[in-house]
């Protein structure tokens, strides 16, 4: 398959290094100078791409950037894309980090608020675990302890595809509903970097409470700036799970 991604963080540098590692032909894209792309995308087994091409030929286009900067992207890279191309969207809002954003602030989803700012559908996935979990979690698909990812989205077809890449990463794909409900496996929620299996995923997803969602999200950051030190990777799972009355990691 032939996958695009804008973004080479954590997140997107990671799904790259993966989807290269399955034989995916992958291509990537980031607003460094061209020759630092270039050592970045050889890094991770990709190719570097201007941002005028990294929509062209691909099978997939996976956006992770920070919310805020999904209005500064070109309208006319969506607009130029066949209908066939399923455009992925990673992104968590912050407010801290992508300040104040009006439809979101009032409760619009915020995949809902994405597809809205580059008039295209999107899929929700990649975004509800943490970066080192999606780097060092992926496990064979015959284990039986494999951590699950959640999906969002209005075209199954389409989901199932990304579910399929999901799977290639490492991890099984539960699916979380329609677009609207991809709040559901956003900050806030039982199902967000709480690291579950797909049947303890699936129950945290039925879990979420919409309303709760904003006031959990800061309260986890909160918590997490008050720490006298940068806490290690369990360390940030477990306290993900201990904002909830019923520990993620128990539910059947």
């Amino acid at each position: 398959m032939k996958i695009g991604i804008i973004g080479t963080g954590a997140i997107g540098g990671t799904i790259a290094k993966k989807m290269a590692a399955a034989g995916h032909l992958v291509k990537v894209y980031n607003t460094a100078e061209f020759d630092t792309l270039k050592e970045r995308a050889r890094q991770l087994g990709a190719t570097p791409s201007t941002l005028n091409d990294i929509a062209k030929d691909v099978d997939v286009l996976i956006l992770s950037i920070p919310v805020a900067a999904i209005p500064k992207l070109p309208k006319t890279l969506f607009a130029g894309i066949p209908e066939h191309v399923i455009v992925v969207e990673t992104s968590n809002y912050y407010p801290f980090r992508d300040g104040e954003i009006e439809e979101l602030k009032k409760g619009m989803v915020e995949s809902v608020w994405v597809a809205g700012q580059i008039g295209r559908p999107v899929i929700k996935a990649f975004n509800n675990l943490l970066a080192a979990s999606l780097e060092h979690g992926g496990k064979p698909g015959n284990a039986d302890d494999r951590i699950a990812m959640a999906i969002s989205g209005n075209d199954q077809k389409a989901k199932e595809t990304i579910s399929r890449l999901i799977n290639d990463a490492g991890f099984d794909a539960v699916d979380a509903g329609s677009l609207a409900e991809s709040w559901r496996h956003q900050p806030g929620t039982p199902a967000y970097c709480t690291e579950l299996n797909a049947a303890a995923l699936k129950q945290a997803i039925s879990e979420g409470v919409k309303e709760n969602a904003p006031g959990i999200r800061d309260i986890a950051i909160s918590t997490f700036m008050e720490l006298p030190s940068q806490p290690s990777h369990e360390e940030t799972v477990k306290l993900n799970r201990s904002l909830f009355s019923k520990n993620p990691k128990d539910f059947k």
